[in-house]
């Protein structure tokens, strides 16, 4: 079982949202082996990381994954070494022939592709956030929206 989540790179997380998060993968995973595919960019994807982590202390079959969307020299040099560290594993879906602009959109539809939930933070109708959704539903995942809009 996947879970996966978009949201705002502007978010500012709050206990009531937390405790949605939380409750949604304890209603939907309890301790079933599962795993949270992240982002990792952006104020949403650390709190994302941030709920993901507090829910495997109490949950050891949950592991946490960083999806990334680039794999050059650069940014293994200067990035992957830190989320090795942050994370249970790192996935890097099949990338090649994108370009490295549009990179992070076919990343985020990789993890919605994946996904079984994606829980998400979409407050408006534009961005990067609203795309992901609006693809997620498209693919007619169950999407879980802890935000007080949409």
């Amino acid at each position: 079982m996947v879970v996966t989540f978009c949201g705002h790179s502007r978010f500012e997380g709050c206990e009531e949202i937390e405790q949605k998060v939380l409750s949604f993968l304890e209603e939907k995973i309890g301790n079933n082996a599962a795993e949270a595919y992240l982002g990792g960019y952006g104020q949403f994807d650390a709190f994302a990381y941030a709920c993901c982590k507090k829910y495997q202390k109490a949950h050891k079959k949950f592991s946490l994954v960083f999806v990334t969307p680039y794999l050059t020299e650069a940014y293994q040099k200067n990035y992957l070494c830190d989320y090795e560290k942050k994370y249970d594993s790192i996935v890097y879906p099949p990338l090649e022939e994108k370009p490295l602009k549009l990179a992070i959109i076919y990343r985020n539809r990789y993890m919605v592709d994946e996904a079984n939930y994606v829980i998400a933070y979409v407050t408006h109708k534009f961005g990067g956030a609203y795309a992901t959704y609006q693809y997620a539903k498209r693919k007619k995942k169950e999407i879980y929206n802890v935000a007080p809009f949409l």
